[in-house]
């Protein structure tokens, strides 16, 4: 059967069923649409995703069975269908979140030690921020966080402003702990088979004209520095800057704070100090406190 059309080729049924189906199918996602808005509309809230909130669910029930809980078992408590049960542990565990064992038990996976770990590590910054922000306006200088972690000495907050600007770190800071203040407190704080294995990883590179390159010169310096507990940078990193640090503890955490500044202030250095090391003392109990 062919229906005439006035103008243009003829439309044969199969293209009118198709079209039917083209039209059906816009008009369904239509409805859906609106019924999403209306619902979004009733709740006042904002738009959820149900699979996500699913597979949240998945994970806070997998986390409840320190050995590990089947598949079924899971999908029962949190209400979920077996096959979308399925579906979302083959994700999870596709995506490290969760890990099978060899008796189809399901524990977490690494991947959510790994955002644990780093979400602890926001929270501790978090409490201290404040510290060093304080250190900032108080002294006019950039003040500087790191922490000794895996063999490296590793920057981990820096607060700066438009006054106090912050030292260009134009050589890997990993690479460099021989010629900055902060480095160096961290080394000196080192026993010494971690001071030896750091060392001789990292060679002692000439970076200005005042860097210590000789490796006992270093050493001897770290064993006597004349403002212990804190350490100087004397132009070693960059020209013209000056740095102090101090360290940082808490537990097996070790680190540093410190400031930079132009070489012709230096005469305020007992005054920074001063101010240096009570601040160490807050950061030291901010990293302390359990989250």
């Amino acid at each position: 059967m062919r229906l005439p059309l006035r103008y243009g080729p003829a439309l044969t049924v199969q293209h009118v069923d198709a079209a039917a189906s083209r039209e059906g199918a816009r008009l369904a996602c239509v409805v859906c649409s609106a019924h999403a808005g209306r619902m979004g509309a009733h709740d006042g809230g904002p738009t959820l995703i149900t699979s996500v909130q699913r597979a949240l669910r998945l994970l806070e029930a997998v986390s409840a069975h320190e050995n590990g809980a089947p598949a079924k078992k899971l999908a029962r408590e949190t209400g979920l269908p077996l096959g979308t049960a399925y579906h979302l542990l083959r994700t999870l565990v596709h995506d490290g979140y969760i890990r099978k064992l060899d008796d189809g038990g399901f524990v977490l996976g690494d991947k959510l030690q790994t955002l644990h770990t780093t979400g602890r590590g926001q929270v501790l910054l978090s409490r201290v921020r404040p510290t060093l922000a304080a250190l900032r306006d108080e002294l006019a200088t950039a003040a500087y966080l790191t922490f000794y972690e895996e063999g490296e000495i590793r920057v981990a907050e820096i607060v700066d402003g438009p006054q106090a600007p912050r030292v260009d770190l134009w050589v890997g800071f990993e690479d460099a702990g021989h010629a900055t203040a902060l480095g160096k407190s961290v080394l000196r704080e080192l026993d010494d088979a971690s001071r030896k294995d750091y060392l001789s990883r990292h060679p002692l590179a000439d970076l200005t004209p005042r860097t210590i390159t000789s490796r006992p010169e270093l050493l001897r310096r770290l064993d006597s520095s004349p403002v212990a507990p804190a350490v100087t940078d004397m132009e070693e990193y960059a020209l013209g800057t000056v740095c102090v640090a101090v360290p940082v503890h808490n537990g097996d955490t070790l680190g540093s704070l410190g400031v930079s500044l132009r070489a012709d202030r230096l005469s305020r250095l007992e005054e920074i100090l001063a101010r240096l090391i009570p601040a160490a003392s807050r950061v030291t109990r901010g990293l302390s406190l359990t989250i």
